[in-house]
């Protein structure tokens, strides 16, 4: 968009007018009369018109750049505060298990239906800052803390299972998790950690994690994922099993528990995206931001050329007098 900022200095622009209308004439000399008129007295006339307009242009283009032309760029939305999320997956062995049904019927493994949920709800989180911790036999950060929710997406779409092991390191992965929070100023700190059994791997112990992600005012959200009932095939018939006998829900709501968070059930892809839904609730989408937009000062050009002419103008007064 184009804008003058000091518009009002278009009002001195006839003040050559006034000055040249009102200001008291200078004494003429007495007139000389010659039998005729001096060779190229036309030429210096049209000459001095020429000069004329180039005096005038000059003036113009001055009070161009006096009225500081603007243009302003598209508004940039700029999140005053933001608020540091990371998402912590299992990738373990039991991630495989094909207990997650869907609406139609049809049955799929429990990383893919994590992958389709947790993919909406990082679309989802605009002005937050989000982050990707995987973990199996060991944890490791995939996808450090980002405001390109593409990015982070795209990283959990590229996981693959037995990746990192068959093992569950939950306090290996919660420890990742807050150290990636050491150097963040954001005022919400938040893990969500999402897992189908128990820990069985690592070198942390995921009480001691929870403790030290309580002291770093880290809250931590607990999913356990897998179905408690599922009809397996035998050799004759076909009998019902608990897939999710290895889930140990004590310990994941005692870590949720101790850093002010809570403990959700996933038994379907259903009830996993309305546990993402509540927490969506839970940690509200900050909505206040500030709007900046980019301009650019243009006065440089009309007062560039105004010096280009009175270069002009000086050179031709002084070569013809």
């Amino acid at each position: 968009m184009f804008e003058f900022l000091w518009l009002w200095s278009i009002c001195l622009l006839p003040l050559p007018w006034f000055i040249y209308r009102f200001s008291q004439p200078a004494i003429q000399p007495s007139a000389i009369r010659l039998p005729q008129l001096p060779d190229g007295l036309g030429q210096k006339q049209q000459k001095s018109r020429w000069l004329m307009g180039l005096l005038i242009t000059v003036w113009i283009s001055l009070i161009v750049a006096l009225t500081r032309p603007v243009w302003y760029g598209d508004p940039i939305e700029i999140m005053p505060d933001h608020r540091d999320m990371l998402l912590a997956v299992d990738l373990s062995g039991s991630m495989s298990i094909e207990d997650m049904v869907m609406n139609n019927g049809d049955s799929i493994d429990r990383l893919s239906a994590v992958k389709q949920v947790l993919n909406d709800f990082i679309g989802s989180r605009k002005g937050d800052r989000l982050g990707l911790v995987l973990f199996a036999n060991h944890a490791y950060l995939q996808t450090p803390l980002t405001f390109d929710r593409n990015t982070v997406q795209q990283q959990l779409d590229r996981t693959v299972l037995g990746l990192i092991g068959q093992s569950t390191a939950i306090g290996e992965g919660l420890g990742i998790a807050t150290k990636t929070f050491i150097n963040s100023e954001a005022p919400q700190r938040v893990i969500i950690l999402l897992s189908d059994g128990a820990n069985t791997a690592g070198v942390i112990d995921p009480i001691e994690a929870a403790e030290l992600a309580a002291r770093s005012d880290v809250t931590i959200y607990t999913v356990g994922v897998g179905a408690e009932e599922m009809e397996q095939r035998t050799f004759f018939s076909t009998r019902t099993v608990n897939p999710s006998h290895d889930l140990d829900e004590n310990m994941l709501t005692r870590i949720a528990e101790m850093t002010g968070g809570q403990y959700f059930r996933a038994r379907n892809p259903q009830e996993l995206n309305n546990i993402y839904q509540l927490i969506d609730q839970m940690e509200p989408i900050n909505t206040a931001q500030q709007t900046w937009r980019p301009q650019q000062e243009l006065f440089r050009f009309p007062l560039a050329f105004t010096i280009l002419l009175s270069v002009i103008i000086m050179v031709l007064r002084k070569r013809h007098g």
